[in-house]
Formats: structure tokens, C-alpha cells, sequence
């Protein structure tokens, strides 16, 4: 393959090559796709129910409770 673009034999993504014409997409389909969607919604339904542990409370609470300083870079 050289700069001046495709070689022979090459045809646009999604293209037949012999014909030119645009070919249906290979991927899930709609009915693998909601299902995959329902079990990870389902997943982060029970992490979301989850309690914050203390130690990140913590953590969250001492970052509010500080000031920002001058910014040494200006």
C-alpha cells in the first residue's frame, strides 16, 4: 500500500467490495443487547445499594472541609 490511498482490492468500511453497496453492520442484536443492558443495570443497582464505607466518608469530608489555596502556578 502506497500514500496515494487504498490498494486494489480494498473497498470502504461497511461496503461490499464487489458490488459497492453498504452492507448491514455485524454486531449484537437488538434482543443481546437489552439483555446485556437489564443484567448490568441489575449489577449497579446492588453496588449503587451499597453503604459508603466510613474510611471514604472520612476521606470525602476532610477534602470539603479544606480551603483551596492560591494557585502556586499564577
Amino acid at each position: 500500500m502506497d500514500d496515494n490511498g487504498p490498494g486494489p482490492g480494498s473497498s470502504p468500511e461497511g461496503a461490499d467490495p464487489k458490488t459497492g453497496d453498504a452492507v448491514p453492520e455485524q454486531g449484537l442484536s437488538d434482543h443481546t443487547q437489552k439483555r446485556i443492558g437489564l443484567h448490568l443495570r441489575a449489577m449497579y443497582d446492588t453496588i449503587v445499594q451499597q453503604p459508603v464505607p466510613d474510611r471514604f466518608r472520612d476521606l470525602i469530608a476532610k477534602l470539603d472541609a479544606t480551603t483551596p489555596g492560591p494557585d502556586p502556578q499564577t
